[in-house]
């Protein structure tokens, strides 16, 4: 005897109050489920059941079918992966949003920090910044107004020092900045009608269960695996090319200020 064939919903085998206030497509589990006119709704939670059974006709199509969201992309890979690279590509190519998170988390502080923090960004910082200050030193008087400005610490707030603290030394980011940043690229313009691409997020599993627990559902997620041996023959040049530069940078400042120094001795 053939089985009857049984109808999905407008939304298939996704939740339709994920779709609906969500704007998310979020698969649905089976004891879940529920009859409305004929036709099987699958639900992401027992309680997103209930709220569809008090007012279904708020959740099911009527003239025109459902809208269904952008495409929405996590990239992941470890550092020199290609990622940056390849996520330009995409977007460019699919018209969605570039999203790079570390470069996001150093927007929101650039204006108090007024440099990039992080490893990568410090490294030789206290020489750049020193002989920069000794040749202004030598060149012009500096008033105590104005050594007191330069010695002022930044104040920043509780979150902007747990996003530095990520930058730095790559500590969690706590659910409650989170919630000030991630949701809004699911959820607000232009990024909700849009779509984007994620890149570099999530990398850890606590991110990674955030997203799960905020019904923050990517449709793909693609992780970049590379040979040690491509990452070091392309961030190596570069580098490279950095330290010569810093070094030689270095080299004519130390020869203006010792001409400057002889010039104050005479």
């Amino acid at each position: 005897i053939m089985q009857k064939k049984r109808l999905m919903g407008d939304t298939k085998h996704f939740c339709p109050v994920s779709l609906k206030e969500n704007f998310v497509l979020y698969p649905g589990l089976q004891e879940h489920a529920a009859k409305y006119k004929e036709k099987i709704y699958y639900f992401s939670t027992s309680e997103y059941r209930d709220k569809f059974l008090k007012n279904p006709e708020e959740y099911v199509a009527h003239n025109e079918p459902l809208q269904a969201p952008p495409l929405r992309v996590c990239l992941l890979g470890i550092h020199g992966a290609g990622k940056t690279t390849c996520a330009r590509q995409i977007a460019d190519k699919l018209g969605i949003f570039h999203i790079q998170f570390e470069e996001y988390l150093q927007e929101l502080i650039l204006p108090k920090t007024k440099r990039k923090v992080g490893p990568s960004f410090d490294e030789d910082q206290e020489d750049d910044d020193k002989i920069p200050a000794e040749l202004e030193e030598f060149s012009q008087p500096i008033t105590k107004t104005e050594t007191a400005k330069r010695k002022q610490e930044v104040n920043l707030t509780d979150e902007e020092e747990a996003i530095k603290a990520n930058l730095m030394a790559n500590t969690e980011l706590p659910p409650e900045v989170l919630d000030k940043i991630v949701p809004d690229w699911w959820k607000k313009e232009p990024f909700r009608s849009t779509g984007f691409i994620l890149d570099g997020f999530p990398r850890t599993s606590d991110e990674a269960s955030y997203l799960s627990e905020q019904g923050l559902c990517p449709d793909v997620v693609v992780y970049i695996q590379v040979e040690e041996d491509d990452i070091l023959n392309r961030l190596f040049p570069p580098r490279l090319k950095k330290w010569k530069d810093k070094r030689h940078k270095k080299k004519e400042y130390k020869k203006k200020l010792k001409e400057l120094k002889a010039k104050k001795m005479v």
